[in-house]
């Protein structure tokens, strides 16, 4: 089983990848909303804004997201209900993704060792997504 976060953004997701991207690498597909069917009733702004767009994180994984259309009634609430958890394979990895995502953000918890044995933070971005990057040595 893989477990592939997905987020929703109100016209900024290829903003936000692009800079999730400049931190975690990888190449970005993107889709807009254009590359449908039935879109010409939208705005020439909905239409550049993303259908689909994903970041490959991993083995198989992948962080996706798609912008939500007021125009066709999708409402976008951010909570804190939602975290993406990252667990990268080294200690100076969980250093420099936590540092890149967490500029301009709000640091919840610094990254640090922590007493269940793990090097652990979290913090929301700059875009109001919450993040959680943990390095277990052990693993």
């Amino acid at each position: 089983m893989k477990l592939n976060p997905y987020l929703n953004f109100n016209g900024n997701a290829k903003e936000v990848f692009q800079f999730y991207q400049s931190v975690l690498g990888g190449e970005l597909l993107i889709q807009k909303m254009s590359d449908s069917p039935g879109t010409e009733n939208l705005s020439e702004e909905e239409r550049e804004m993303m259908m689909h767009i994903s970041l490959p994180i991993g083995d198989g994984q992948f962080l996706m997201a798609s912008d939500c259309l007021q125009s066709q009634g999708h409402i976008l609430s951010f909570g804190n209900n939602n975290y993406i958890s990252v667990s990268p394979d080294s200690r100076d990895e969980a250093s420099r993704i936590f540092s890149g995502l967490s500029e301009g953000g709000v640091v919840e918890m610094p990254l640090e060792d922590m007493f269940w044995g793990d090097y652990f933070g979290s913090f929301t971005d700059k875009f109001g997504v919450s993040w959680m990057i943990n390095f277990n040595s052990k693993l």
